[in-house]
């Protein structure tokens, strides 16, 4: 079922551009010119204010009343003016224009430099029901919202709708020069136009349709923040964190949509996105979409043993640590737990002693002999399924792909090579792939069928973002994930947690 929250707005309930309209913006220069004559012909000629950009922030020149007309500005003495943050423009704009209709000001806009660029979707593609539900949701929540859908589900398509209704410059924020690449190419595709600009990994070309990395946005942001209406965050989980949320706040975008299947985070900080994206306004899991949209799927959990050397090694390294982490009253259960193991470990020889055991035990768990063993026993079983192995750490890929002789993804793989495997992997060529965390996210192969999970995190996004990558359907496919826990060891509680999701149950 689709849930959907209240559609309280973010930065107070101005509509942005005065009117949620698609189409071209309000001219104001013109209505305050109309307001002006009008005034002057009873005796009274308005305040002139305008709104410039600066920086990241916006400026209000032309004001006299020692009160400031919203609560976003603040006198700045350098410049003798009213500053504002960008993010609150929407608010701000929308007050002064409601000034403007009722004669008290004219205005001028100098802030906003973005435009509408004529955004038509090309082809007879219908959206789905729940596609449609997800865009009026959003258009209900005041056109600023996260809307979440799991991995398959179309989550571009709607972001393209979002945009052919909006019809205003759009920067679409990625988190990897990947999906940068995807996008664009979608892009193109969906509105039939060359003129995409790209914003990051060697690229610097802004158009009216920009596509950059969070990374870039965050570097830019101060710069470019006036030449979007619309601003698209893809795996807005990725938002929250000092810089990335200041990028956010330096645009001027009165129009704002997230998108992403997994928007918790172990911090709890997602919360941060109300501010400045707005509420989740749409949300859909894999159960709501497994069969009709998604691929059908099984999730089988395979109990490996340690041998009984490693099962030796484990056990004593372990009461290493334990014996370490509790003579030091060291909880894993606070938020300070990681810091304090690894400010003590550092301070003395037992200290070193109980980080290198805590290594041991944690490689054993994770990547056992016997694991490998039925890696092998899966491969031969899944002959000619699209396969992706998981793996914790980018050792373990490397060790892999030497003794199976399957192509390896890291984050140190070249972005030519990786699009190589990648072609490969999609055309039949390679039919497995072994990776680490790098395709988690973002990488779209609607031809894999089979995961398998040697090792992983304990956070339910990643088992999550992992299923995600086999569920895209293609014609009557079934999708199965293996999960590898290793008996007897800390695993299996790892495995417990990460496995809260619905998806799993």
């Amino acid at each position: 079922m689709a849930s959907r929250t209240p559609t309280t707005r973010p930065r107070g309930a101005a509509t942005a551009e005065v009117d949620a309209q698609p189409g071209a913006p309000p001219n104001v220069e013109t209505d305050a010119a109309t307001s002006a004559t009008a005034n002057q012909q009873g005796g009274r000629v308005p305040p002139g204010c305008t709104l410039s950009w600066q920086a990241g922030s916006v400026v209000l020149e032309g004001w006299t009343d020692p009160t400031p007309p919203h609560p976003a500005w603040v006198h700045d003495d350098r410049i003798r003016a009213l500053r504002a943050p960008a993010l609150a423009y929407r608010d701000v704009f929308a007050d002064l224009h409601r000034r403007h209709e009722r004669g008290e000001l004219t205005l001028t806009d100098n802030a906003r430099a973005y435009t509408s660029p004529g955004l038509r979707l090309l082809g007879d593609r219908s959206p789905r029901d729940y596609q449609t539900a997800a865009v009026a949701a959003w258009e209900q929540g005041g056109r600023n919202g996260q809307i979440v859908l799991p991995t398959g589900a179309g989550k571009s398509f709607v972001a393209h709708l979002v945009m052919a209704r909006v019809d205003r410059a759009t920067l679409i924020v990625v988190p990897t020069i990947d999906l940068m690449d995807q996008w664009h190419s979608s892009t193109r595709t969906a509105f039939g136009r060359d003129d995409i600009g790209l914003l990051g990994g060697g690229s610097h070309d802004i158009q009216p349709v920009t596509i950059t990395t969070y990374d870039s946005a965050w570097i830019h942001a101060e710069r470019y923040g006036n030449r979007f209406g619309l601003v698209i965050f893809d795996e807005c989980h990725h938002l929250p964190g000092p810089s990335y949320q200041q990028a956010a706040r330096a645009m001027i975008a009165p129009f704002r949509l997230g998108l992403t299947a997994t928007p918790e985070r172990q911090d709890g900080r997602e919360i941060d996105n109300e501010e400045v994206i707005g509420p989740i306004v749409y949300r859909l899991g894999i159960r709501d979409l497994a069969g009709d949209f998604l691929a059908d799927y099984d999730v089988e959990r395979i109990t490996v043993h340690l041998t009984e050397d490693e099962l030796e090694t484990y056990t004593d390294a372990r009461q290493t640590w334990l014996a370490f982490t509790r003579s030091n009253g060291i909880r894993f259960d606070r938020p300070d737990g990681w810091a304090r193991f690894l400010q003590l470990s550092a301070r003395s020889r037992e200290g070193r002693r109980a980080m290198r055991a805590y290594r041991v035990q944690r490689q054993l768990a994770l990547t056992c002999s016997n694991k490998l063993h039925v890696v092998e026993r899966l491969l031969d079983q899944h002959a000619g399924d699209r396969t992706i192995v998981f793996t914790n750490d980018n050792d373990t890929v490397y060790a892999l792909s030497r003794r199976l002789l399957i192509p390896a993804i890291t984050h140190q793989t070249p972005t030519a090579e990786r699009r190589t495997i990648l072609e490969r992997f999609r055309d039949g060529t390679w039919p497995c792939v072994v990776t680490s965390r790098v395709l988690n996210e973002g990488v779209d192969v609607p031809e894999a069928s089979v995961a398998i999970v040697l090792s992983g995190s304990g956070a339910v996004r990643e088992h999550v973002q992992r299923l995600g990558r086999i569920l895209r359907r293609t014609g009557d496919k079934r999708a199965t994930l293996y999960e590898l826990i290793s008996s007897n060891t800390v695993e299996q509680h790892v495995s417990d947690r990460r496995r809260e999701h619905d998806a799993y149950r």
